[in-house]
């Protein structure tokens, strides 16, 4: 059964070889490339070596702006969607009664599209703002918290899920040890049960983290970079330049390169310490 696997194996593993091929490597490839030359389109293509790179921080000042904006939201997000999901996994595993009617409507928020929460919670928030004669596009600080609240209200229920999970598997021997020992709630949380699920938080930071820079449908639905691109984001302004300006197809090209790259490198050293962590224990 062996040898027949191993004969047929390049043949089997062809269609999915090819899809990554067309699909993803050969368009990043390209995606390099065009980020060093001036294009309208791929029949008019001019090599201008690093131009592209220097005009994306001197020509459109919003791309610094939106890169930390993006770094302050990612950092905010991170910590509150992690935090309040990794609670609601410890209340939800307590046995309690109507337990999972609760993990079904903290999860649900998830299966909406970005756009519609945009939609929505635009909606909602500027219900609230209008009694004190204010939009969510009225001051920056609005369209920031306001992203937040849309974030943490997506993405909670789907990380509690994921917690829920690890802490599930936790061995029940071990806690049964710490409290003959007489360990206390906060001793076991962070010296047994935080420990043993971390696993599960590299990956739910991982996601958190990745989702967080790439936001791109709910933050043109809700605020669309308003006012003057102050909640403008990475993703939004990439697109904003790649499709809004005739002749920065190139910048935009530059910008998604130089933002891949450092969603990759920020992801990796995400990933390298946490799983040390997980080592560790």
């Amino acid at each position: 059964m062996e040898k027949t696997l191993k004969k047929y194996f390049a043949l089997f593993a062809l269609p999915g070889v090819i899809c990554f091929l067309l699909a993803f490597l050969i368009p990043m490839f390209m995606g390099v490339f065009l980020s060093f030359c001036e294009f309208r389109n791929l029949a008019d293509v001019e090599w201008v070596g690093i131009k592209n790179y220097i005009s994306a921080f001197t020509i459109d000042k919003n791309y610094t702006h939106a890169l930390w904006f993006t770094v302050k939201f990612t950092v905010v997000t991170v910590i509150s969607i992690n935090v309040l999901s990794f609670s609601l996994a410890l209340l939800l595993t307590k046995g309690l009664k109507g337990t999972n009617i609760f993990r079904t409507i903290f999860f649900m928020p998830n299966l909406i599209g970005g756009i519609v929460l945009g939609w929505i919670w635009q909606v909602i928030i500027n219900g609230v703002l209008l009694n004190y004669g204010q939009t969510i596009v009225s001051d920056p600080k609005y369209g920031f918290w306001g992203l937040v609240i849309l974030m943490n209200w997506q993405n909670v229920g789907y990380m509690m899920v994921i917690y829920i999970a690890a802490i599930q598997n936790i061995p029940t021997d071990m806690l049964e040890a710490a409290e003959i020992d007489g360990a206390g709630y906060f001793r076991t949380l962070f010296q047994i049960k935080i420990p043993a699920v971390m696993p599960s938080i590299t990956i739910c930071l991982f996601m958190t983290l990745t989702n967080g820079f790439k936001l791109f449908d709910q933050n043109l639905a809700l605020t669309a970079g308003a006012p003057a691109k102050q909640t403008e984001m990475l993703a939004l302004n990439i697109y904003n330049t790649f499709y809004g300006r005739i002749g920065f197809e190139g910048v935009g090209q530059a910008k998604a390169v130089m933002f891949t790259i450092m969603v990759a490198v920020i992801a990796l050293l995400q990933l390298r310490l946490t799983r040390s962590k997980e080592i560790e224990h």
